[in-house]
C-alpha cells in the first residue's frame, strides 16, 4: 500500500498524466483509509479550481482591446 508521500506524489502526477489502473487502484485504496490525503486531495481541486477561474478571467482581460491598443476612442 501506498504511504502518504508517495499517494500525494501520485495526486501530483495524476495532473500532469493520466494514472494507469494499478496507479489508481493504490491511490483509491489509500484515500479510502487516510483521512489527511482526502483533505489534502480537496486542497488540491480548490487550487486547480482557483488557477482556473483566475486564467479565464486573465484571458477575458487580455482580449478586450483598450484605448491605449488601438481602441477607438471618442473624442
Amino acid at each position: 500500500m501506498l504511504n502518504c508521500k508517495d499517494a500525494t506524489r501520485r495526486m501530483s502526477e495524476a495532473e500532469d498524466r493520466e494514472l494507469g489502473l494499478g496507479e489508481r487502484l493504490e491511490l483509491g485504496m489509500h484515500l479510502a483509509l487516510c483521512k489527511g490525503c482526502r483533505n489534502y486531495q480537496q486542497h488540491l481541486q480548490v487550487l486547480r479550481d482557483a488557477c482556473r477561474g483566475y486564467r479565464e478571467t486573465m484571458a477575458g482581460e487580455n482580449h478586450e482591446p483598450s484605448s491605449a491598443e488601438g481602441g477607438e476612442s471618442k473624442h
